[in-house]
Parts: structure tokens; C-alpha cells; sequence
């Protein structure tokens, strides 16, 4: 089969299409036909093995010290039809249409993926394969993050990082929780959150919305970048700071803050949970919730699309169209 291997860390470069042995289901597993994957910012910070000192020894530990080895294909989610299954899988069967998150076994940039029976959902007929490949990050973590802020109706929300994939998410699932959201983001993503439902929208180069005099019921930061802080003092009485990709001096100071100044820091951290998979699926056969999708790429250009996602303009999601099945309809052409 056809995947883009990861050969060493660094630049897109590093991701070549290479002829690999097709795998085969454990007695647990599916095998599965992958049509569609994701690049996300993840996936680049990963394939350069860029972080936080002590989170890329764990990941190059894991997977590999000098170059990867335990894991050589990345990708973290998928959507695409059961090939076979093993001898125990009893909830799927052949010609089933999934979509899947990989966690940390990666390797949806390839045109077959083994995931154990717990991981795949059904996918409504009402998506594209491409459409469902960006709920496991974007829709599971959005849904999260609110969760884990308690938001609830009529309160005001500000999602920092608002333009990608699960700030999108996030905020089209809180204008149904009945939010008023504010979103930050480039100049170049806020048109789009207009459109998906924003009341408000900050260009963070031109205005600092920890110094404009606003406070908000709960702040969530998807990206990690807000001033720990001053983002404190945008809170309300009571108010709660979601930290999505938190710094270890963040995660000290989130200890400390409720005793200090009455105010909730939560690190958010996602949770596969089936319920969370039924309300997004329901949102989204209802069409209050979309997959926002900036561009797609074939498999083979898989480098230049993580090229485009680490520039940090993508809107939403970019998808890696893996295989098109000619009997399946999409909604979405191919197409930037």
C-alpha cells in the first residue's frame, strides 16, 4: 500500500510516499480503507518534534531518539470504510463507514490503518468522508474545552485561536449552547467566523483583548499563547481560564490561581467519549454544525499541505484526501 513515511525529524521534506507492507488486524482490530485524514498543527509540531523540553523527550522516547521508529507514518484521525475484521471485533463489519481518531498509534496518512474495534464510529451517510475526518481533533477537543468551562446560556465566551479546527468547533457548539462568543484570530480567518456564527471578532495584531476593558464568564485558549495573567484579570468574578496547550508554568500557576483570586484555571485535556460523539454527530445531521474545510490535498502532497498548516493561515481544517471511492457521493468537491 501507498503511505507518506515519516523518515527522520524536520521539514515537510521528511514525509516521502513510499510502497509499505499492508497491515493486518489483530484479533481486536479493523482494518480500515482509509479515504480521508487531517493535518493539524499538532502533526507538524509533532513531525519537527518542536515543544516543550520535556514533552518532546517523552514523544522521542516513544517514538524514536534520533529519528522514528516506533511510528513511521503520521496522522492522527481518518474516515473510511471496513476492509476486514478480526476474529473478536463484534461491533463492526465489513463495508461499515467509520471515522476514526489514531491517538498515539498516528498513521492515517496511508491508504490502510488497523485501530482497535473501541476506536472507529459509524459515519452518518449525511457526511463526507471528509467532513467526518475532523471530528475526532477539532469536534471531541472543541466539545471539551466548553465542557470543561462549564459554558452555559447567555453567558460570554472568548476562544483565543478561534480559526482553526477546534476553535470552529468550539464556537459553532457554543452559539447552540447559547453563548455570546467572542473570537481571536489573524485579520485573514475573521470573515469565516463571521460567517459560522461569531458575535465579535479580534485581530490579534491589531488589538490586545486582555488590554480593551471586556471581561468574559470563560476564556478558552486553544493555542496556548494568551498572557497567563492578563487573561486572568479578562475574566469575570468566578470566571474560568480553559487552557488547551498549556506551558509547565502555566500548569504550576493553574494550582494556585483559585486560591488567589476566585478564579478557575483548567487544563482541558479530551475525552473520546461516545456521548460526545452522538451530540456532534446530532448538531451536524441537524446542520447547526459544520466542518469547516479550507483546502485538500491529495496523499501525495502531504508535505505541502503540512508546509500550509505550520504558516498558521489554515481556516478550520485541511484535509488529505487518501482514496475517493467512485460509489460514494461527496459533498465537497476537491478543490482549495
Amino acid at each position: 500500500m501507498k503511505a507518506m513515511v515519516w523518515t527522520k525529524y524536520g521539514s515537510p521534506d521528511v514525509l516521502q510516499l513510499q510502497e509499505v507492507e499492508k497491515p493486518t488486524p489483530k484479533d481486536n482490530e479493523v482494518l480500515i480503507k482509509v479515504y480521508a485524514a487531517t493535518v493539524t498543527i499538532a502533526d507538524c509540531e509533532l513531525r519537527r518534534m518542536k515543544g516543550s523540553i520535556p514533552l518532546v523527550l517523552a514523544f522521542r522516547i516513544y517514538v524514536g531518539l534520533l529519528k522514528p521508529k516506533r511510528i513511521t507514518i503520521l496522522g492522527q484521525e481518518l474516515a473510511g470504510e471496513i476492509e476486514t475484521v478480526g476474529r473478536e471485533v463484534t461491533k463492526f463489519k465489513k463495508g461499515d463507514q467509520v471515522f476514526a481518531p489514531c491517538l498515539l498509534r498516528l498513521g492515517a496518512y496511508a491508504e490502510y490503518k488497523c485501530l482497535p474495534e473501541s476506536y472507529p464510529v459509524l459515519k452518518p451517510a449525511s457526511l463526507t468522508y471528509e467532513e467526518a475526518a475532523t471530528i475526532p481533533t477539532g469536534g471531541i477537543n472543541g466539545l471539551d474545552f466548553l465542557r470543561a468551562g462549564h459554558v452555559q446560556a447567555g453567558e460570554s465566551i472568548l476562544i483565543n485561536g478561534a480559526g482553526g479546527s477546534i476553535g470552529t468547533y468550539a464556537l459553532q457548539i457554543a452559539r447552540t449552547l447559547g453563548a455570546e462568543v467572542t473570537c481571536v484570530d489573524s485579520a485573514e480567518k475573521l470573515d469565516m467566523l463571521r460567517s459560522i456564527g461569531a458575535d465579535h471578532v479580534i485581530d490579534y495584531a491589531r488589538e490586545d483583548f486582555t488590554k480593551n476593558g471586556e471581561t468574559y464568564d470563560v476564556i478558552i485558549d486553544v493555542i496556548g499563547k494568551s498572557l497567563f495573567s492578563s487573561s486572568l484579570r479578562s475574566l469575570k468574578p468566578n470566571g474560568r481560564y480553559v487552557l488547551g496547550n498549556p506551558s509547565i508554568s502555566a500548569r504550576l500557576r493553574a494550582r494556585w490561581t483559585p486560591m488567589t483570586l476566585g478564579k478557575q484555571v483548567i487544563i482541558a485535556l479530551a475525552s473520546y467519549k461516545a456521548e460526545y460523539y452522538e451530540f456532534l454527530i446530532k448538531l451536524m445531521e441537524e446542520g447547526t454544525l459544520k466542518s469547516v474545510i479550507d483546502r485538500r490535498y491529495p496523499l501525495e502532497q502531504t508535505a505541502e499541505a503540512h508546509r500550509y498548516v505550520e504558516q498558521g493561515h489554515k481556516k478550520g481544517n485541511v484535509v488529505i484526501t487518501v482514496k475517493r471511492p467512485a460509489d460514494k457521493i461527496h459533498n465537497n468537491p476537491l478543490g482549495d
